[in-house]
Formats: C-alpha cells, sequence, structure tokens
C-alpha cells in the first residue's frame, strides 16, 4: 500500500497528531505500507518534492505543534495558471502521484485546500481528507482540528488582557482571526470573559458598542473588553457592494480593524481604547489536549477509510459522532456562525453585547 500525505494551507497545533493517528493505524492494520511525505503541501506534489517516510518518523510528535512536512498555500483561484517555474500544477501532481504509484493521497487542510483535493478526486486520483483550521469553518463537520488550541491561545490573550484593562479603567480590543467566520472570536470571547464580541456574521453597530461601554461605566465597571473578529465589518459597511467596499478601504490609514474601532470609540467616547493582535501565536505552540484527541481520533477515521478504499471522502463529525462526506459537498463552502445559532442567543442572555441594535 502507498500512501502520499501532506498539510496544506494555514497551519495549527495539530497536524502531527492526524498524521501520526493515519500512520500508526495503517502500519498496525497492514503488513506492507509506504508513506510518502509531501513537503510544503501541494507543492511538493507538483514539484515531486518528496520523503519516504519511516515509521518512527511518526512517534514522538503527538504534542508537537506545526507540521514535520512544512504548509504552503497554493490557492484554488491560481489552480489552473503554470507556477512559477512555468509548471502545470494540476498537471504535475497527477504525475507525481501516478509516478509514485499511489493508492491514495491524504490530505490535511482546510477550505481552499478542499478544492483542489475534490479537482484531483474529479481527475481520477484516490483522496482521502482531514479538516485542519483554526477557523473552524469547513463545511460538513462540526469541528475541525486546530479550533481548541486556538481557542486556547486566544482566550489566555484575553485573560491576560482583564487585570491591565481594570488597572487603567481602560476599554481593550482584542483582534482574534477568522476573515470570513467568527467562530474563534465567538467561542474564545465567551471563554475569556469578554463584554461585547463582534464577528463577521453580524455587522456591529458603532454606536450599540458604545451604548454597551456607558452602560458598564454606569453600572461602575471601569473598563471593557471587546473580542472582535478581523473580519468583522460595521453595519454601514455591510450595506455597500464589494466595489464599494473595496474603493472605500483603500481609503483607511488603519492596519486593521480593530485600530479602525479604536479610533471611532476613542472620538465619540473620549476614552483611553487600546489594541492588542495575538496573530499567528493563535496558530502556534503545542496542541491542547481536546485537539491531540480530536486530531489523533480523525487520523484513526482517514485510515479506516483508507483501509476499506472508500475514496473521495473527508472526515467529519456530525451529531457528535464520526462519519465521512463526499469532497464535492465539501468544497467551496464555508460553514458561517448562524445568527440565530445557540450559542449566540446564549451569549446575549448573558449581557455580552454582539453590536447589533436590540
Amino acid at each position: 500500500m502507498k500512501i502520499g500525505m501532506l498539510t496544506s494551507g494555514g497551519d495549527c497545533q495539530s497536524p502531527n497528531a492526524a498524521m501520526r493517528g493515519v500512520a500508526k493505524t495503517l502500519y498496525n492494520n497492514s503488513n506492507d505500507v509506504e508513506i510518502y511525505g509531501f513537503l510544503d503541501g501541494y507543492k511538493g506534489m507538483i514539484t515531486k518534492n518528496y520523503k519516504l517516510m519511516k515509521e518512527e518518523d511518526f512517534s514522538g510528535i503527538l504534542t508537537e505543534g506545526g507540521t514535520i512536512l512544512g504548509t504552503s498555500r497554493t490557492p484554488f483561484k491560481y489552480i489552473n495558471e503554470p507556477d512559477e517555474e512555468g509548471r502545470d500544477k494540476v498537471a504535475g501532481m497527477i504525475k507525481t502521484y501516478k509516478d509514485l504509484k499511489l493508492d491514495c493521497l491524504v490530505m490535511l487542510g482546510g477550505n481552499g485546500s478542499h478544492k483542489t483535493a475534490a479537482l484531483l478526486s474529479q481527475k481520477g486520483l484516490n483522496v482521502v481528507t482531514l479538516p485542519k483550521t483554526i477557523d473552524n469553518d469547513i463545511e460538513g463537520t462540526e469541528m475541525s482540528f486546530g479550533f481548541q488550541s486556538a481557542i486556547d491561545v486566544a482566550t489566555r490573550t484575553i485573560d491576560e488582557i482583564h487585570t491591565t484593562a481594570a488597572s487603567h479603567s481602560r476599554v481593550f480590543i482584542v483582534e482574534i482571526m477568522g476573515h470570513k467566520t467568527g467562530w474563534l472570536t465567538l467561542h474564545s470571547g465567551i471563554a475569556g470573559g469578554a463584554d461585547i464580541i463582534l464577528i463577521p456574521e453580524i455587522p456591529y453597530n458603532v454606536d450599540e458598542v458604545l451604548n454597551t461601554i456607558r452602560k458598564r461605566e454606569k453600572q461602575g465597571k471601569k473598563f471593557t473588553i471587546i473580542a472582535m473578529a478581523e473580519g468583522a465589518i460595521s453595519d454601514e459597511d455591510a450595506k455597500l457592494s464589494k466595489k464599494e467596499l473595496k474603493e472605500k478601504r483603500k481609503t483607511y490609514t488603519f492596519p486593521s480593524v480593530a485600530y479602525q474601532l479604536s479610533d471611532e470609540l476613542q472620538k465619540k467616547a473620549g476614552q483611553e481604547v487600546r489594541v492588542t493582535i495575538p496573530g499567528h501565536v493563535q496558530r502556534g505552540g503545542i496542541p491542547s489536549a481536546s485537539d491531540r484527541i480530536l486530531a489523533t481520533r480523525i487520523g484513526v477515521e482517514a485510515a479506516g477509510l483508507i483501509l476499506r478504499k472508500d475514496y473521495g471522502n473527508m472526515v467529519c463529525i456530525k451529531d457528535g459522532k464520526f462519519s465521512k462526506i463526499p469532497l464535492e459537498e465539501v468544497a467551496g463552502k464555508t460553514k458561517m456562525v448562524n445568527v440565530d445559532n445557540e450559542l449566540i442567543r446564549q451569549a446575549e442572555s448573558l449581557g455580552i453585547s454582539l453590536g447589533r441594535k436590540a
């Protein structure tokens, strides 16, 4: 059995645990397994840059963050364009697969990476994928590995902000990763005790944010913590077309949405506002215990699909149980936070503001 394996797209803390789960299961259930690790994502498959893995390569990596194979982004919108060396990307991957006589390609990645995986599956390659992203925005699964570890990092950041915010009676905006979806901000905001949570799915009203701050002041609470997704958008900007919004953003002098909101609040409230951006720290470090377990279990399930020759699927979690979903049902789809999500309702019941008018 010859298996190709790669990690693609944005990094996170637990791909190694997932790859270990795949490899150990295959080694323990088959007498003849060869695993070829492609280096730096799809790029390694395109350029035929790989190494034949040894069983011991998958030992001692359960607690190691990042990915031992390296990763890179190969944007799907450019997948049919030649690479910097003039190579046909898709043809290159197919050739590498066939030259190595692979039985299956195992891909660990997020939304964009799944588009490419689905394309390769349509081209006749046997593909099995694992949902990897800190954003937890992959369609068809309740949970992706990387998400829980990122929540822990973002939550610790909010935790640490509490004392300095209270000491100086300041408003703090903690900008959390998430361009399109607010899963990470929503979960870490609740876990960290944020007073206001702003996510892309719910356009915020600046005056409503300001009202929440003033309401807290009247209650004798001298500080406010805002957990804000990097893709959060005001209700004013949300009314614009994509073209209009793009043109408007060209006039911005702020490095991010958090600084833009900070400027607006300081002008309207006359109160000190500070911004903290944990950035790529949210992708780094060791995986949390829950992520190690999840990634391992997803890896085991992926190996099961391979052993059963059940290709063209992504391992997923439905109703709390492990299952599979066809790649064509995953590719090109993003799992957004439903504005009527149970967690949203519970957050607002706690008195947390989502920035929308009542």
